[in-house]
């Protein structure tokens, strides 16, 4: 069940929408203001304007949503393709204007010769743990052209634990989530968030080289990833 996208679609068509709860596998559940995925790009923070001007070439942005940010590529005349595993995120984005757009989950995607592989609010999270960001650092090599880049943001959660128990197992960045809309629920999945030193190490034993684009001053950052060598 899209319940995410359920959200999306009540937004869009006759806002706003209803309350879209968060659930978490560390604390109580936290609302999501859906309207922040339909930003244009003055209401977008400093941080997800500079990754938009860090991309170059053909961009694939992962996890687009309603296409707000690829939106914004297409009118700077990149070629930009925007995926989303909720087929009513990928709706909205064709109606919003979003030439090319796709259902899809890029963990199990087969397409190549992308520039820049672009993940936004935290999308570089999909992975799911370290070990799947490794996995998926191995595969993404195929997604690219020579010289090409990934490009996203995400965050340190160590802040989270001053308040909350620090996890016994596993690292502590690899959460889980569930989507709550007018009482329906969807599946947990998992997410993670990586601090910047554990992605430095985990890029580079990945074959990877980390540039560090931009800190926000709340443990949010924004890397550039490309092949070393």
């Amino acid at each position: 069940m899209d319940v995410f996208g359920q959200a999306l679609k009540d937004q869009f068509r006759n806002p706003p929408s209803d309350i879209l709860w968060v659930h978490n596998s560390y604390d109580e559940p936290e609302e999501m203001p859906v309207d922040i995925y339909f930003r244009s790009e003055k209401e977008m923070p400093e941080l997800e304007l500079k990754a938009l001007d860090a991309c170059r070439g053909k961009v694939l942005d992962v996890g687009a949503g309603v296409g707000s940010h690829a939106l914004v590529l297409q009118g700077r005349g990149f070629d930009v393709t925007g995926m989303d595993i909720s087929e009513e995120a990928v709706t909205i984005m064709k109606q919003r204007g979003l030439k090319k757009a796709l259902t899809g989950d890029i963990l199990k995607y087969s397409g190549a010769g992308y520039d820049t592989l672009l993940f936004m609010m935290n999308g570089i999270g999909l992975t799911g743990s370290l070990q799947g960001l490794r996995s998926f650092l191995s595969k993404a090599k195929g997604l690219i052209n020579p010289g090409g880049q990934l490009v996203f943001d995400s965050s340190d959660l160590m802040y989270l634990y001053e308040s909350v128990p620090f996890p016994l197992n596993g690292y502590y960045g690899e959460v889980s989530f569930r989507y709550e809309y007018k009482s329906l629920k969807g599946n947990w999945f998992k997410w993670v968030y990586v601090d910047q030193q554990t992605l430095m190490r985990t890029a580079r034993e990945a074959g990877w080289l980390t540039e560090i684009l931009f800190e926000d001053g709340n443990d949010q950052y924004l890397a550039r990833l490309t092949v070393a060598g």
